[in-house]
């Protein structure tokens, strides 16, 4: 049985930071390009960051290049979303997602696994 569980996100005021970590199970993590979703309330769901499985090679959303860093840890069969510089716009649901062999996409439809989501929300 595929789980990916999100770690509790938070509340927290503009400008701070916040990690969210995902964890694996049921799959060879190794073999999953690993990426981060948000949604709000009334919009589709959107690309943030994913990390590939081959390479490691990273990629972001414009609206987080420069704030937000995704990494994996292959032994812990974990994922992270490192954000700073947190803004009022960044308050969503944020998922994680796997996918097996993964080039790197940034359509919701590549991902074949999906973590149950975590609230963030950034106070102005």
């Amino acid at each position: 049985q595929v789980q990916l569980v999100e770690s509790r996100g938070g509340l927290v005021q503009a400008g701070a930071s916040l990690r969210l970590s995902c964890a694996a199970s049921g799959i060879r993590f190794s073999d999953y390009t690993m990426a981060w979703f948000r949604q709000t309330p009334g919009k589709a769901r959107e690309f943030v960051a994913c990390i590939t499985w081959k390479f490691g090679t990273t990629y972001y959303a414009p609206s987080v290049k420069g704030r937000f860093t995704i990494n994996r840890d292959n032994a812990k069969n974990t994922v992270y979303l490192q954000m700073i510089s947190l803004k009022p716009e960044d308050t969503a649901v944020y998922y994680c997602a796997a996918d097996q062999y993964g080039v790197g996409d940034f359509k919701i439809d590549a991902y074949e696994y999906w973590g149950q989501g975590s609230q963030v929300t950034v106070s102005s």
